[in-house]
């Protein structure tokens, strides 16, 4: 789960064969589940930002032996925020220099390649930040095939980074109150640009940042575009978050970051918010869970029919049934036994059932299983997850469903086009339906463009 796998988005995957790409070797984390190196980060010094870890789904039908890009990729860097004091950084993995880390130089075209240090927290000795100037301004760099790639953006100040032997790139952190850029308002988008394609989108997993969109246009001319937040994004996000709790009295408003002038900093997600404070949701999912492994029963309450869940892996297992049995676990036979998840388990989408393991078809099971429980779809007919259900479905709650992933539900309503990346799992998509993860991707990338802000933002017709 926490391996380079899950961070190199690969739209060579087809789910029906459950075919995936050959994933490179990544120094920027060990291969742990990101929620399980957290709380060890927090209390580090300098803490590393983890990757999201996200359900590799196929988008088209080529294959990566018929694909191929240019060696480089123009990025078009946008400052639509309404500050001059705005800074972008590329960092990832050399494809081409043996994978290498790399960062991009302040210049915008000049590759950074930081030596092994002999001690943790070693300081950059390059400057890496690339300055956008001011509003509307746009910057243009290149840069070469990179694996794990992140684009980051800070407002109000630089962003610090450092070095710890291997080389491994000590990235910004949320998570760590000593980390120096705790007070500083950024965030990141993913990408892989390989020989094969280029694969990018927004992440929402750990925390909301400043808005950021993406527009990807090929060299046929075909423009995809990812709209991100507009200005207000984040306020109206913290909004709904307060409104929430004041429904429910759960922990919701407590996402909310503001700094010490008591301005919106952030929003965590409610993993983040649970790796922080531990105690938070505990409970939340309690009656869901419960009413969830009543409904699959073999042995149905009173009054109730026995019913199958079916789970579309969309791999060559094709669709697999489960049920609860005598020990109160679903169960679905060679895919695997599922406990009751807690609350952590359901927003991680990584730990108790849902960490993986060495049963193919069970992590094929995990992230639809993962998904429908962050989108309150299980208890819903015709029982089919995720083909039975499309977004219109996503995060109703009623008398039955008592819980969903409000933070997830509030994220994509704010995003103008609806998409990005909520919770780990969000990636997952009946056949035929619409993505919500927020993705652009080609095989024959001409031009990459992040606008970052939220001025001037749109949302493709």
């Amino acid at each position: 789960m926490g391996s380079l796998m899950d961070r190199i988005k690969s739209l060579f995957r087809k789910r029906a064969n459950g075919k995936q790409s050959t994933a490179q070797p990544n120094p920027l984390q060990n291969d742990a589940p990101k929620e399980q190196q957290k709380p060890q980060q927090a209390v580090q010094k300098i803490a590393q930002q983890q990757p999201l870890q996200t359900q590799q789904r196929a988008a088209v039908a080529i294959t990566a032996s018929s694909a191929s890009t240019g060696s480089t990729l123009t990025v078009m860097l946008q400052n639509q925020s309404s500050s001059s004091i705005v800074y972008a950084y590329i960092t990832g993995l050399a494809i081409n220099n043996n994978n290498a880390l790399f960062l991009l130089q302040a210049d915008a075209k000049t590759p950074y390649y930081p030596p092994n240090p002999s001690a943790t927290g070693t300081q950059l000795t390059q400057n890496v930040s690339i300055p956008l100037g001011a509003p509307g301004n746009t910057v243009i760099a290149t840069i070469p095939q990179i694996a794990g790639g992140r684009i980051w953006f800070s407002i109000g100040a630089p962003l610090v980074f450092a070095v710890n032997p291997g080389p491994g790139l000590v990235e910004p952190s949320v998570f760590n109150p000593s980390d120096p850029n705790i007070n500083t308002n950024f965030g990141f988008a993913e990408f892989t640009f390989n020989s094969s394609q280029l694969f990018a989108n927004i992440s929402y997993v750990d925390f909301v940042g400043p808005p950021i969109s993406l527009t990807l246009t090929d060299t046929t001319g075909l423009v995809q575009h990812v709209s991100g937040l507009p200005a207000n994004g984040m306020q109206t996000i913290a909004n709904g978050l307060t409104a929430q709790t004041a429904k429910d009295t759960r922990r919701w408003s407590s996402l909310i970051v503001n700094n010490s002038s008591g301005q919106l900093l952030r929003i965590l997600s409610p993993n983040s918010g649970i790796l922080l404070n531990p105690t938070w949701f505990q409970t939340y999912w309690t009656d869901y869970v419960n009413a969830v492994y009543a409904e699959y029963a073999q042995v149905p309450p009173a009054g109730q029919t026995a019913q199958l869940l079916t789970v579309d892996t969309q791999a060559s297992f094709g669709n697999v049934t489960g049920y609860v049995g005598s020990q109160g676990n679903l169960n679905f036979g060679n895919g695997g036994l599922f406990a009751k998840p807690t609350s952590a388990d359901i927003f991680s989408c990584s730990t108790g059932p849902f960490a993986t393991g060495s049963n193919a078809e069970t992590n094929t099971i995990i992230p639809r299983l993962a998904a429908a429980f962050n989108r309150s779809t299980l208890l819903l007919a015709p029982h089919d997850t995720p083909d039975g259900v499309g977004p219109a479905q996503y995060y109703i709650t009623n008398t039955t469903t008592t819980a969903t992933n409000h933070y997830s539900r509030i994220v994509h309503a704010a995003n103008l086009d609806g998409f990005g990346y909520a919770f780990p799992y969000d990636d997952v998509t009946p056949d035929n339906g619409i993505p919500q993860e927020g993705a652009v991707y080609s095989s024959s990338p001409a031009l990459f463009t992040l606008a970052v802000g939220g001025n001037n933002a749109y949302a493709s017709t």
